[in-house]
């Protein structure tokens, strides 16, 4: 697990370090150079020509006092000066000082970009205005010139919180970013500007941070971050967990054969399907292992009895309920979302189409609003895309991206569930918790049945009896990282949503 920082979190610790530990600014500014000096070094060699682009806060003074150091290397390095010199923070002014007596070329403004490799030190995470004037022509240049791009703790006009581009941005291949991940790295316009994210210690001391109230957390992609339920060796499919999937309509069979495998390749022990008549067949056929209730999805808006009695008992057969994938927003289909949402307190995950119904029926939001801070109250996932919570809040999509973080926030505040938002950077809520940023996947994920999938998977984590939260977040870590080996096999063009379930075997 990674810590990743909001800005005032990181000046947070910053201050505890100097304050609370004596460790010295100039120390950290000087390891933070050391760090980045490093990085450039082993990306592009030493037989280069460097500009450092400085502004007058302490990110300028880490750029300069790289300078000093890629010279002492023997790299030829110049600093280019942006802003009033006579508005340098006292750290600052001293590093410019000491590269005057080393007889570093110095530059006012950025008149060329002639270099190999471009240090972007221009501001750092504590930017919150738009850029313009000199500062954006300067920018403009760096993005325009055929170096590459080294942006120092963050790319200078992305904000630090919300990964938003404040009017402008340097375009960076690699930052070298300090301590801690920024959550401007990973979210919105972040993700892409920010190039190459490597986090590098500049001498804080952890357990600064892990004292503190911080507001969200990611994981390096790597197997060890995987935690699964523990398999029992002598345990029958009893006790894997009983999934319900209501799912699929008439037209719509596919969604619910997706769920149906996901969670099954998940480790459920068994599952139960409640569908529409029409795909009661071709279930049968290709998942001989599920067990299959239908209904007769004739366009009216009542269950017959016998079919209510039906449902009514894989709901407490069920150990755990999903519902959404290709459901419709029918009248039947609402009524077994009112159902799954009166009638039952079993663990459940909600997507798809359960959401839109969710969304045009306010008394169906009501009942999870009401739910919150109930003792006892039952495991509720909810796993909406951008467009699904869009309709869930009432907000635009381009409001939601502005700030996706405090948007589930208030969302979790409001209703006691777990917020799968899914996006290119899927982000996992719930009251009382850090915020999880997933950066597991690729963009071949973004294909017909992914979130089917994802629901089964989730299921299934729940079927084995993980913490609601707790599966949302692996569920959401799994799927991407199934999809990263799909992608290693294949190409993001060709993969197909079965080609995650298929990857699910590498676990």
């Amino acid at each position: 697990m990674e810590y990743v920082l909001s800005a005032s979190e990181m000046k947070d610790c910053d201050k505890a370090a100097i304050e609370k530990y004596g460790i010295a600014s100039m120390v950290l500014m000087e390891r933070a150079a050391l760090e980045t000096a490093r990085v450039i070094t082993g990306k592009y060699g030493k037989d280069i020509y460097a500009g450092i682009v400085a502004g007058g806060g302490n990110n300028g003074g880490d750029g300069i006092a790289i300078a000093r150091i890629l010279s002492e290397e023997g790299i030829r390095s110049e600093i280019n000066l942006v802003g009033d010199e006579r508005k340098l923070t006292a750290e600052t002014r001293a590093q410019l000082e000491t590269a005057r007596r080393l007889g570093i070329p110095i530059n006012h403004g950025l008149a060329h970009t002639a270099y190999d490799v471009i240090v972007d030190a221009i501001f750092g995470i504590g930017l919150s205005r738009n850029i313009e004037g000199e500062y954006k022509r300067v920018i403009e240049m760096i993005n325009a010139s055929n170096a590459k791009i080294v942006a120092v703790d963050i790319a200078s006009g992305i904000n630090a919180d919300t990964g938003r581009v404040m009017g402008c941005a340097v375009k960076a291949d690699a930052t070298v970013t300090f301590q801690y991940k920024k959550l401007g790295h990973l979210l919105c316009d972040g993700a892409e500007y920010s190039g190459d994210v490597i986090c590098v210690p500049i001498g804080i001391p952890n357990t600064i941070a892990k004292t503190g109230c911080l507001g969200a957390f990611t994981f390096s992609n790597a197997a060890d971050d995987l935690k699964l339920p523990e398999r029992n060796p002598s345990g029958n499919k009893g006790m894997f967990g009983k999934v319900l999937l209501v799912a699929g309509s008439g037209n719509m069979g596919g969604a619910c054969q997706l769920g149906v495998r996901a969670a099954f390749r998940m480790g459920a022990g068994m599952v139960r399907v409640f569908t529409a008549s029409a795909n009661r067949e071709s279930l049968l056929k290709n998942i001989p292992e599920a067990i299959v209730d239908t209904y007769n999805d004739d366009g009216g808006s009542k269950l017959s009895e016998a079919e209510y009695n039906v449902f009514r008992y894989g709901i407490r057969w069920a150990d755990v309920i999903a519902a959404g994938p290709g459901l419709s927003t029918s009248d039947r289909a609402r009524e077994l979302v009112g159902i799954v949402l009166k009638e039952s307190k079993k663990p459940l995950v909600l997507d798809a189409d359960a959401l839109n119904i969710i969304a045009e029926n306010k008394d169906f939001l009501a009942l999870l609003e009401s739910d919150s801070g109930k003792a006892g109250a039952r495991e509720i996932i909810m796993t909406p895309h951008m467009g699904e919570f869009s309709r869930l809040t009432g907000c635009p999509v381009s409001e939601l991206k502005k700030d996706i973080l405090s948007k589930v926030r208030a969302f979790t505040q409001k209703y006691a569930v777990s917020l799968v938002c899914k996006d290119a950077r899927t982000v996992v809520s719930k009251r009382g918790e850090c915020e999880y940023i997933n950066t597991s996947g690729n963009d071949g994920m973004a294909t017909a049945g992914s979130g089917d999938v994802l629901t089964g998977i989730i299921a299934g984590l729940l079927a084995q009896g993980m913490r609601g939260f707790d599966a949302a977040v692996m569920g959401v870590y799994a799927h991407g990282l199934a999809g990263d080996i799909a992608c290693a096999k294949t190409s993001g063009y060709y993969m197909m949503a079965h080609d995650i379930i298929k990857a699910l075997k590498r676990f």
